[in-house]
């Protein structure tokens, strides 16, 4: 895709394409534990989908980005006419903003590796977590 016309896209423009970025990411991980469930797949997602989630992952990827990137999620941070709801604070689901215009920017400019390197670098206590607790559940059924 053109650079100028990935340049031109606003910070919200980017987060509404980054959501479903991070989404596909997200349930593509899921999917690869062996869940079939759906509900089970939907409530699990949340631990990476939520505002407060994606804001906690930014602590963490912030070290990690290039000055390019932290650009990027500074614009989808400052987004103008983003509301705010009551499940995470301003900072919060700002933070989440930014987060989900840097993964859209590195979908559009092609940079999918680097996105799976960031995902997985983002959320690798939370996959840690999920794996010990479908490891504990499957010894429960045993």
């Amino acid at each position: 895709m053109d650079e100028r016309f990935i340049n031109s896209l606003s910070g919200g423009t980017l987060a509404y394409l980054g959501d479903a970025v991070l989404e596909v990411l997200v349930r593509r991980y899921l999917v690869s534990l062996g869940i079939a469930d759906g509900g089970t797949l939907s409530r699990m997602a949340l631990n990476f989908v939520r505002a407060t989630a994606q804001s906690a992952a930014m602590d963490i990827l912030m070290p990690h980005l290039t000055e390019e990137e932290e650009y990027i999620y500074k614009r989808g941070r400052n987004a103008h006419g983003i509301a705010i709801p009551k499940s995470a604070s301003a900072a919060e689901y700002r933070r989440a903003t930014g987060m989900e215009a840097l993964f859209a920017y590195l979908d559009l400019t092609g940079k999918h590796e680097r996105a799976e390197e960031l995902f997985y670098i983002a959320y690798a206590d939370v996959m840690k977590r999920l794996e010990e607790d479908k490891t504990q559940n499957q010894g429960e059924k045993r």
